[in-house]
Formats: C-alpha cells, structure tokens, sequence
C-alpha cells in the first residue's frame, strides 16, 4: 500500500485539462458580472433594469450568445470529471477514496456557505457540493451509462418548463419576468448599502438557491452536467486523449450550438420580450450550451496540444490550478467595486463599462496566478481544502 496521500503533483497535472478549467473559470465572469452589478432578475429578463440599446445592448448580446450557461456548463462537466479523477488517485494510493471524497465535498459545501451568506448569493459552491454528494454513487458506470444518467437528468428542467409554457403561459413566470419596480430599486438601494443591510437580499435570496431552486433546479442540471463530465473523461476527451478529428468535430458542433443561441434571440426578439415567449426562449439557452460548450472544449484541446507551453496555455493552465481561489476571488473584487462596503457601484454601471471591469479583472487573476504558481504549488484556498481534506499540513512551497 503506498502512503502518500496527499493531493497530484503539479508535474502529473494534465495541463489541456487546467487550460480549461481556467477558461471556463474566467468566461463565467462574463455572466456572473451582471449578478454582481444589477438586479438578479437581469440575469433572466435584462430589459428589466439599465440601458439596452445600442452598444449596450450588443454587449450583452454578445455575453448572451457565446458565454451564457456555457461556462458553467464546462466548469460543471469538469467538476464532475474532478470526482473521478480525486476517487481514482485516491484508490491507486491505497486510500479511503470514498471516505476522502465526502470529506473533501463536506468542506467545499462549507466554504460555499460562507461565501453564500457572506460574500455572494450567486454562489455555485453548495450545488456542487450537495450534486457530489449524491453522485459519487454513480462512480463505477462505464461511460455510455454516465452520459444516458446525465442526459435523462438534463431533460428535467425543459421538459418542466415546456409542460408550464403549454398549461400556464407566462403566468407561470410572471413574478420572475416582471417583478414589482419597487422590488427592483430596493434591491439597488441594498447593495449601494453596507455589509450588513444586504443580508436582507442576500439571506433569503441565497436559502432559496439552496433548497427548493437545487431541488427543482440546479441540482438537475448541475447534476446531468457533471454526469456528462464524468462520461468525457472516461471516453478520454476531457483528458486531451482523443484524436484531432474527434476535436474537430466538437468544435463543428459549436457552430450548431451558436445557431440555436442566435435563433432564440432572434425568437424573443420576434415576441417583444414577453413571459409568454420566456418559457420558449429559455429552451434555446439551455440546449444551445451543451453543444458550444463542447465546441470550446474542442478549440482548447487542440489548441493545447498545437501549442502546449505557449504562454496563453500556460496563463489559462495556471489560472485552472488555482481555480478555487480564482472564483471566491473574482467575488472578493467584484462585490468591492459594486457593493456599498466598496466603491458602490451597484446599479449604475452600463453593460460595456462592465465588460471593462471583467477585462481588467482577468488580466489581474492570469498575472497572479503565473507569478503564484512559481513559488508555490496550489492556489490559497486549494492549500486549505487539501490540507483540511487529509487532516495534515500540506506542503506549499515548490521545491
């Protein structure tokens, strides 16, 4: 039995696997902005608050159609490729792999409930950790039977909302569509507030993504996500061990998935942005993701293996390692430019001068990252999960 059982080695990472992991780390921000700066119900209907015409309406075009839940589809899919990846190094080090994995997945739900309730109601921490929970179990099915799970789990949501848009309309979306304006700017007035009054929204807001939006909700789409994960990597594609035409294709379906995202703007667009057509439209962001998602999976594998210690791998790579710290990070920032404790910028910046701010913040993570990265082998809040997880210091320096 080997007695190591502390965490991979950065030399036995594989580096086109932490190149996207970084990207989808970073392309969330392209959506996870929007949340941290205006109302949460922009992030369903954006013509509720702050221009949109012109530029700004093509800014968030632009987010809409090449980052909304694509992102968080890759991130998830790589989450649930992580559980394999952690149970199999566990079990080839003659470790409590399973025993490991609940305590590892008991402090990621932890962490996200602090940062939930503290920090961020937007968090993604929690679902992950409740779906890994539950998924674990499905560890030991061959690939086909993964994707067949995750698909049938992915199915939940739309064939849900299409039952409510055919029996309800958009009566069945009418408070999320169009709440009150009263709701809307004492949400403004919370966040352009202190620390302390925004408990307020946060609380709440952040008990319901926990419990009954998981149950109804994310779970089964952060839980199909990771299923399909756990597939790819299986099947090798996540792991960067299939061959350029397999590649190629996913990026060709990429084309498919932008053509499904324009088409439902297009559809909204056509129906005057009504809750009637909601349910529809959000048919098209939901199967549209999975196949551009795929598409950048493709783009990056082939990219990584076109230019493996190229600095834009290397940035994307590092920004991946340290993943965890990046995104409670990214919240750290974030909330200091927008909340009231910081700058209070909250409901007054337009979508293009948030996109500035996005930039601005990914230039500051890929440089911290590199430079952290040549002294030190895992990110800050890595360290902590990993020591927490084998219940002894781990060692942090390189060398």
């Amino acid at each position: 039995m080997t007695r190591d059982p502390g965490p991979t080695p950065p030399s036995d990472r594989i580096v086109s696997l932490d190149a996207l992991r970084g990207l989808a780390l970073l392309g969330i921000l392209l959506i996870n902005i929007w949340v941290f700066s205006m109302p949460e119900q922009t992030l369903l209907n954006p013509t509720l608050y702050g221009d949109f015409t012109g530029a700004n309406y093509w800014a968030w075009a632009f987010g809409h159609v090449f980052a909304q839940n694509k992102f968080i589809t890759l991130f998830s899919a790589l989450f649930g490729a992580g559980i394999l990846l952690f149970i199999e190094s566990k079990e080839r080090k003659g470790q409590p792999a399973v025993r490991l994995h609940y305590r590892r997945t008991g402090i990621l739900i932890a962490i996200g409930l602090l940062h939930a309730y503290l920090l961020w109601y937007g968090d993604i921490l929690v679902a992950y950790g409740l779906s890994g929970v539950v998924l674990v179990a499905f560890r030991n099915l061959d690939a086909r039977r993964l994707a067949g799970i995750g698909v049938a789990f992915l199915s939940f949501i739309p064939i849900l909302e299409l039952l409510a848009a055919v029996t309800l309309g958009g009566e069945a979306i009418a408070g999320q569509w169009a709440p009150a304006e009263a709701a809307i700017q004492q949400q403004v007035a919370t966040y352009q507030g202190g620390w302390l009054g925004q408990f307020d929204h946060r609380v709440p807001s952040s008990f319901e993504r926990q419990t009954t939006g998981f149950i109804g909700a994310s779970f089964w789409q952060v839980g199909g996500t990771m299923l399909l994960g756990m597939a790819l990597y299986r099947w090798g594609v996540l792991t960067g061990e299939r061959s350029t035409r397999i590649y190629k294709l996913l990026v060709a379906l990429g084309v498919v998935g932008l053509a499904i995202t324009v088409a439902g703007v297009l559809y909204i667009e056509a129906n005057d942005w009504s809750a009637d057509a909601a349910l529809y439209w959000r048919q098209f962001i939901y199967v549209g993701s999975f196949p551009l998602a795929g598409g950048y999976l493709g783009l990056v594998m082939l990219y990584a293996r076109w230019r493996p210690n190229g600095p834009i791998t290397r940035g994307l790579a590092a920004v991946g390692r340290t993943a965890f710290t990046n995104y409670l990070l990214q919240t750290v920032i974030a909330t200091s430019i927008f909340y009231g404790h910081g700058l209070g910028l909250f409901g007054s910046v337009s979508r293009v001068e948030q996109y500035g701010i996005v930039l601005v913040i990914w230039a500051v993570q890929v440089v911290l990252s590199v430079l952290w990265l040549r002294y030190f082998r895992f990110g800050p809040v890595e360290w902590i999960w990993r020591t927490l997880t084998y219940g002894e210091r781990q060692p942090l320096r390189t060398g």
